[in-house]
């Protein structure tokens, strides 16, 4: 089954914006392992306009599942995942001012600074995975890095899906599984997946091992509630009959 990690980052963004620790990240988190989640997934920004590198601490030592903090390779990220040490770390180049991620490596160009990076965590024991667009070539650059995985960028797929044109969409991203699968290599995926996109996408993947989902999740929870929405999530990546 398709683990589901449930990105914390939007519960953050409501806190700061009172100040004071409402709603409670630890409780957040233990509450989403205990309603079914099998990962929580942390994304430390530079400006810390969400989660912050203390948050990443308090939880490295509360999550029971799979802890997975993604960020950009800064050599202060590096250094925040060295010390509290998840289970995996995924490498996302976003820029400073980014509202959110909106592209996957370029692991041709990239490949010498990123095989320093995993090298580095990989030594630590600490999974890693690579943020990447559904580009076959670049699939096939990333085997180069020593990832232990890729995340998948569904942006694209998600954009098509709500247009109509879910078998255009998902094309490529079925592709890039089937490669990733003969490589050998892990595959995860995220951006804009939800309730209504999930279950198609995951039905057309080969090996899915995870997806990290938060903003559509968190949206979802404000009417349904957060256990109500885990469980509903849960189920879309059942394996059907």
């Amino acid at each position: 089954m398709t683990k589901l990690s449930v990105n914390i980052n939007k519960f953050a963004t409501l806190r700061n914006a009172r100040g004071g620790n409402n709603p409670n990240l630890t409780k957040v988190a233990t509450d989403c392992e205990a309603f079914g989640a099998q990962g929580i997934t942390v994304h430390p920004r530079p400006d810390e306009r969400h989660i912050r590198y203390a948050d990443t601490r308090k939880l490295s030592k509360l999550v029971k599942t799979e802890f997975n903090v993604e960020g950009n390779p800064t050599p202060s990220f590096v250094d925040l995942v060295l010390e509290t040490k998840p289970t995996q770390v995924t490498l996302v180049p976003d820029a400073p001012d980014a509202m959110t991620s909106n592209a996957g490596w370029d692991c041709i160009k990239n490949e010498s600074f990123l095989v320093n990076v995993i090298e580095r965590f990989k030594a630590a024991g600490i999974r890693t995975s690579v943020f990447i667009d559904p580009i076959p070539d670049q699939i096939r650059a990333s085997k180069q890095t020593g990832t232990d995985r890729i995340e998948l960028y569904t942006e694209n797929f998600a954009r098509l899906y709500q247009s109509g044109e879910k078998e255009k969409g998902v094309k490529p991203y079925a592709k890039a599984s089937e490669i990733a699968s003969e490589l050998n290599i892990g595959l995860n995926a995220g951006h804009d997946l939800d309730l209504h996109n999930l279950r198609y996408f995951k039905e057309n993947m080969v090996n899915l091992l995870e997806v990290s989902i938060g903003h559509a999740l968190i949206c979802d929870a404000l009417y349904l509630g957060l256990h109500n929405t885990i469980a509903a999530y849960l189920n879309q990546l059942k394996t059907q009959a």
